[in-house]
């Protein structure tokens, strides 16, 4: 519950940049979300093919994969979703990931490296993490915040283009405006992007409370320990760095300057959550 209510008060605070900005640039907000709108919503419909292609991960059935299919099944049963599809992607980086748009559309990739990596116990807790993904509909969320912040940006842009050819210089009755439109310019993208990051590091917090009530908290903490050395050793060289969200730790390992400009919370973070749920009966199986 807290974990959902912060992310409706950083997505209010978000909307708020929105309306704030076209109150400034005086134009109606539907204009700047129609147009952040048209990439986002081909990528919301069409976010399965195109990562998985990226990525070159393969549709496996349950006779290539028998192991990863009766724990991806097994663990769909206690969400209480349909079985999704499975994918290998075939890279030493140990990681996995979660796509589509719904439940019916979902698909759980893992990598070769995760299966050489993690014990059946473990993999079921990462699997449960990816599954809560699915069952909270963050594709979902994250499409609409990535159109919020995209339309944000894109008058950040319009008003930069419009301050170069003059606009607002000419308002010598107002000079706060050519302030305020300066500030906007600087501001508000990455106000919207250390806001969109924030409900990335909050849908995961999230996501690992489903993996430890669909699992066993301890199996995905030892998990989230082993993939964070892993990913140090093979990290992935060649991807999408767009994508990084959607792994269950970043899969590139680039250190961010500060923990606003992260995709995910510190893993140390998340395995302490996860440890003192482990501590509580009701999440112990």
């Amino acid at each position: 519950m807290l974990a959902t209510l912060k992310t409706v008060l950083l997505m209010a605070l978000l909307t708020g940049i929105l309306y704030g900005a076209c109150m400034l640039f005086h134009i109606h907000p539907l204009i700047a979300i129609i147009i952040a709108l048209i990439p986002n919503l081909i990528a919301y419909f069409l976010s399965d093919k195109i990562v998985l292609m990226s990525y070159g991960a393969r549709i496996v059935d349950e006779s290539e994969a028998p192991t990863i299919h009766r724990i991806v099944e097994n663990v769909a049963r206690r969400a209480g979703i349909p079985k999704p599809k499975v994918a290998i992607v075939d890279t030493p980086t140990p990681n996995a990931f979660a796509t589509g748009r719904d439940s019916k559309h979902a698909v759980v990739a893992v990598t070769t490296g995760i299966l050489n990596l993690l014990t059946p116990q473990e993999l079921e807790g990462v699997i449960a993490h990816e599954i809560s993904h699915i069952k909270h509909r963050d594709i979902l969320i994250s499409s609409i915040v990535a159109v919020i912040a995209g339309a944000i940006v894109y008058l950040a842009n319009m008003l930069q283009w419009g301050l170069l050819f003059g606009f607002g210089r000419d308002d010598e009755d107002n000079p706060l405006t050519f302030i305020g439109s300066i500030l906007f310019v600087i501001l508000a993208p990455i106000a919207a992007t250390i806001i969109q990051f924030a409900i990335s590091r909050q849908r995961e917090f999230y996501a690992d409370e489903g993996g430890a009530k669909y699992s066993n908290p301890v199996y995905l903490a030892n998990a989230l320990a082993k993939l964070e050395r892993g990913v140090s050793l093979y990290p992935l060289e060649h991807g999408n760095p767009a994508t990084e969200h959607m792994f269950i730790v970043n899969p590139f390992k680039r250190e961010s300057l500060l923990k606003l400009f992260s995709t995910h919370p510190p893993t140390e973070e998340r395995i302490e959550r996860l440890m003192e749920m482990a501590r509580n009966p009701r999440y112990l199986k």
